[in-house]
């Protein structure tokens, strides 16, 4: 192959993946602009920046708890993602560090089984979830939202295959040292898996924000509404309020975009890297 030809071919799929990049920014690049422009330039469109930037829209949903409590919706969005995070992630490891570095009879199969869920569409469980919460006492409590989740298959299997990766030697030096099995997890394990582990908390903190079938369904009250729900309903009601509208999104957008752009580098690398080697 020419020499040319091997230097155009990245160029040329660099060119492709910036074109894709835009077509998929150019939407949520257009509800952010348009947020910011007043009632007529949103019914009147000349460009896609606004001509005369207001921050009315976000005044008049913020300046109004009773009739539109997303602060309260934002809060509950903000404490079910973060506990629901810390809860899979710490669930997760524990699991994939049993089956990936302990001897335990059956771990193979009870590998298998995990594994096999995540072939089970999260729909079919809704029923016998809802049932099992009633019982409880859970239903329209933010615990109903928290719990069910920390058994994730999907982080037993991206920490297990990490786990793996981490070289015997470092256990078996810090058992020498006195380190229990505890210890060994936590000072040796945990350390070298922290790009996955960090992978597992952005993935599941970007899900539980943005569930919205979940909450539609456990929930009842609307002082517990997540962020995708009061969204939804607000929109329901607002329907002919393009920027009020518009300016909710962007308030529900802001905090998962926010936490995506400051660790994507820990995201890439939480699937680039498979571990350290010997």
């Amino acid at each position: 192959m020419p020499r040319r030809t091997q230097k155009l071919r990245p160029l040329a799929a660099e060119l492709f993946l910036a074109i894709a990049a835009a077509l998929f920014l150019l939407p949520v690049a257009l509800i952010f602009l348009t947020a910011f422009k007043p009632d007529s330039e949103i019914l009147r469109f000349t460009t896609p920046w606004p001509v005369t930037p207001t921050l009315r829209h976000f005044r008049e949903i913020l300046s109004s708890p009773d009739e539109i409590p997303i602060g309260r919706w934002l809060i509950n969005s903000l404490l079910v993602s973060s506990l629901t995070t810390a809860l899979v992630v710490s669930v997760d490891a524990l699991a994939a560090y049993a089956l990936s570095r302990l001897n335990l009879p059956g771990k193979k199969t009870a590998f298998a089984a995990i594994i096999a869920t995540m072939m089970v569409p999260g729909q079919i469980l809704l029923v016998p979830m809802y049932l099992i919460l009633n019982r409880l006492g859970w239903i329209d409590t933010l615990t109903a939202l928290i719990v069910p989740p920390a058994g994730n298959a999907f982080g037993v299997f991206l920490l297990h295959q990490f786990f793996k990766a981490v070289p015997r030697d470092l256990e078996e030096a810090a058992a020498i040292d006195g380190c229990s099995l505890w210890g060994i997890f936590r000072h040796v394990i945990l350390p070298n898996s922290w790009h996955a582990l960090a992978a597992l908390a952005i993935f599941t903190f970007i899900g539980s924000w943005n569930d919205f079938l979940g909450p539609l369904v456990y929930l009842d009250s609307v002082d517990h509404y997540t962020l995708p729900v009061g969204i939804a309903m607000f929109q329901s009601s607002y329907s002919n309020e393009y920027g009020l509208t518009l300016a909710a999104s962007v308030i529900c957008t802001l905090p998962v975009l926010a936490v995506f752009l400051l660790f994507q580098r820990q995201l890439v690398a939480g699937f680039a890297l498979s571990g350290i080697k010997d």
